[in-house]
């Protein structure tokens, strides 16, 4: 963040990148203790994970951190939110299928987060980054509004009429649980 004039600015690409970074670390120690074991899991499992992320924040917002019987707070979900939404686009580009090494998870790790993020600053430049004046609730409301279109399209076999298809949605979740951790590390 530079000071100019009496405000701050902020920079989005370099918190979106420490933020990815944050993520890109732990789902590297999680090839280490599990390999990739996910790559047997149908992007409709990988759906319903995210859906569990997002309904234990939504829990812990409603109820406060005091009340959660696992004390970990919000930020680990919204962490696994962006890699199983990673792990879900890797799986509907490649398919569920044998594990691979941990180079190539990496990579296609690497890859995925890559375009979301890119999705990221086209959409921010044309809203003005208006997500940094929404509570960090709104994004888990927002998350949850993609899941359960994400869930529905995978009912009727990833077939839309008019809408935006499943990648899109991960890819927005991704960005949402990006957003939500650069307000938990830099606050407002």
């Amino acid at each position: 963040m530079n000071m100019k004039k009496g405000h701050m600015q902020h920079d989005t690409t370099k918190e979106f990148e420490s933020m990815i970074s944050l993520c890109r670390s732990i789902y590297e120690k999680k090839l280490e203790d599990y390999g990739t074991s996910w790559r047997v899991m149908r992007p409709s499992s990988l759906t319903d994970q995210i859906y569990i992320k997002a309904r234990r924040i939504r829990s812990i917002e409603e109820k406060g951190e005091g009340a959660a019987k696992v004390n970990e707070g919000i930020e680990p979900e919204f962490i696994g939110i962006v890699n199983y939404g990673a792990i879900a686009l890797i799986q509907l580009h490649m398919g569920s299928g044998e594990q691979i090494d941990k180079e190539s998870a990496l990579t296609a790790y690497d890859a995925e987060l890559k375009d979301a993020t890119s999705l990221m600053l086209n959409k921010n430049h044309d809203y003005d980054e208006a997500w940094r004046h929404m509570r960090i609730s709104s994004f888990t409301d927002i998350i949850l509004q993609k899941l359960l279109r994400t869930k529905e399209i995978e009912e009727h076999d990833g077939k839309t009429l008019i809408s935006e298809g499943v990648e899109a949605n991960y890819m927005d979740m991704i960005n949402y649980a990006l957003f939500a951790l650069i307000k938990l590390h830099y606050g407002e």
